[in-house]
Formats: structure tokens, sequence, C-alpha cells
């Protein structure tokens, strides 16, 4: 028993340390993506910009249906990124503007409001929500997985930056989810109770079928 439990142990101390046998892992983006994640770039060919990116400098293209820009610094925009479990984002809400209600499968997110007024919240999976009115300087967690949003509660621009606990989150709308695909209206209609004239208003604007 001794044995097996300092074996164990043993296994559990490599396995961490797996991770510290290089100092990072760079994003080669020359060769093709797995499921782990990107390989390593030759550290020979590692230059500083990639451990930079100014891309969130500013905001990302407009959606003309939720007046907002969203723009990522995920491992795909973001070499450096890859393996360390962290990446960014920024959202711009208009006035009347909203981050619609999503998911991330992968990654917890924080958000850190830098301008305006803005109505976060989330919905856990006893179908309560959680719904807070944040102003500039407020943070909010949003545990991973989890259906959550945010809207832009003032009458000026709200800017909105989000910090993941993943290198590549994955992000899925419902609203894309659901409109923005080639499942049957009909289908769409009776397993969610909504009017199959609006889902077709909806899947024209979004780019659905049938």
């Amino acid at each position: 028993m001794m044995i097996s439990s300092i074996f164990f142990i043993f296994l559990l101390i490599l396995s961490s340390s797996y991770a510290a046998v290089q100092d990072f892992c760079v994003a080669d983006y020359t060769a093709p993506p797995s499921p782990a994640g990107y390989s390593c770039k030759n550290p020979s060919d590692v230059k500083v910009d990639d451990f930079v990116y100014s891309g969130l400098g500013v905001p990302g293209n407009y959606s003309n249906i939720n007046k907002v820009r969203l723009k990522a610094a995920f491992v795909a925009q973001f070499p450096g990124l890859n393996g360390l479990g962290i990446s960014l984002a920024r959202a711009d809400m208009e006035v009347g503007g909203a981050v619609p209600m999503h998911t991330h499968r992968g990654a917890s997110e924080v958000i850190l409001v830098a301008e305006g007024k803005v109505i976060a919240g989330f919905i856990a999976s006893d179908n309560k929500a959680y719904v807070k009115n944040l102003k500039k300087g407020d943070i909010m967690v949003l545990p991973r997985g989890l259906l959550h949003f945010q809207v832009n509660a003032g009458d000026t621009r709200a800017l909105v930056f989000a910090s993941f606990s993943s290198d590549d989150p994955g992000v899925q709308s419902l609203e894309t989810a659901l409109f923005q695909n080639d499942l049957r209206t009909e289908l769409i209609a009776q397993t969610t109770l909504l009017d199959s004239a609006e889902i077709k208003k909806l899947k024209g604007l979004l780019g659905g079928t049938n």
C-alpha cells in the first residue's frame, strides 16, 4: 500500500511538472491545430512580438443587430498565449447594445467595465439568474459553461474587457445557435415554443435556412 501511494505521488508530481519543462509553447500556425491545441514553434524562431498583441487597442467589427463590436485575443490571434490557460477580449456596446446570451464551454470569465454602465448576469444550472448593474471599475465573474450576457445600461458607449481561464475558451451564442442554422423551422418551434413566423424572421436576419 505504501509503495502504491508513493508511486501515485511520483506520477502526480511528474505530470504537474511536465508543463514546466518548457518556459513557453508559442503557437506554430504553420502546423495544423489538433484537439489538444497548437504545436510549439521552434524556440529558435520565437520572437518578442509573439508575446505582444495590439489588437485590443481598437474596437472590433460592428454588429448591426446587437449594436456591439467584439474583438478577441485568443490563441488563434495571439500565439504567445498557447498553453498558458489565459486569454482576453473586448466588447464595445453602443447605446442600447448588448453582448447576447452565450456560453464558453472551456472557460470561466471575468469582466471589467472600463467605460459606461452595464447590466451583466448569468443563469445557473438551477435556472436562478444572477444579475447586477455594474459601473466603471466594477468586475464580475461568470462561471464556466453558464449562459451569460452584458447590456449597455447607460446613455453613452460602454466598454468591457473580459479575461478567460483558457487560451481558447470557445463560444456559442444562443441566437446564432437557434437562428443561424439549417434546422427546420417547425422543429425549432416545437422544441422552443417560439412562433414559426418569428423564427423565420430571425433566420432571415442571421442567415439561417429552412
